[in-house]
C-alpha cells in the first residue's frame, strides 16, 4: 500500500513507488531518521543502484569508506556493489528520498525487517542477515567474511 508508514526501530519508511507502479523500472521511498537513531546494518546490493536525495536535516552516509553528508537539496549516487550505511549524527531529525533502479526492492523487505527489529530486545542479526540476502542485499558485518 502506497504511503503506508513502516517503522523499523526508530527509522520510518514510506514507499511512494514500487515495482508494480513502474513496470519494474524504479522504486522510491522516503525514510525518516531521528537524531541519534539506531540505523540499518551497512550493506551492498549487487543488482540495483540507489540514489539518495536529502529532504530534511543532514544524513551522513559512509560509502566505500568515504563520508558523505547529504543535506536538503543534495543528492548522492550509490552504485551497485558499493558497501554503504548511514547515520543521523546531527541534533535534529533527518529525512531522505531513496530512488532504486531497477525496482528490485519493495515494502516487503522493510516489513520483514520491522518484524525482527520491533520484536523487542536486541535485533537478531542472523535473522536480519537472512532477510537481507533474500531481498538481494549483502550485509557488511564486521569480522570474518560471510559467503
Amino acid at each position: 500500500m502506497k504511503n503506508e508508514s513502516i517503522r523499523i526501530g526508530q527509522v520510518t519508511v514510506n514507499f511512494l513507488l514500487e515495482a508494480a507502479d513502474t513496470v519494474g523500472s524504479v522504486a522510491m521511498f522516503e525514510f525518516g531518521v531521528p537524531a541519534g537513531a539506531k540505523v540499518p546494518l551497512p550493506h551492498s546490493h549487487e543488482h540495483y543502484d540507489e540514489t539518495i536525495y536529502g529532504l530534511e536535516g543532514v544524513l551522513t552516509f559512509i560509502v566505500e569508506g568515504k563520508t558523505v553528508d547529504i543535506a536538503p537539496g543534495e543528492s548522492y549516487f550509490i552504485p551497485r556493489g558499493a558497501v554503504h550505511g548511514f547515520n543521523n549524527l546531527q541534533p535534529t531529525n533527518a529525512k531522505g528520498l531513496a530512488v532504486i533502479t531497477p525496482a528490485l526492492i519493495g515494502s516487503n523487505f522493510f516489513k520483514e525487517c520491522a518484524e525482527i527489529v520491533n520484536a523487542g530486545g536486541p535485533p537478531d542479526v542472523e535473522k536480519l542477515t537472512v532477510v537481507m540476502i533474500k531481498h538481494g542485499l549483502r550485509p557488511a558485518l564486521p569480522g570474518p567474511s560471510r559467503q
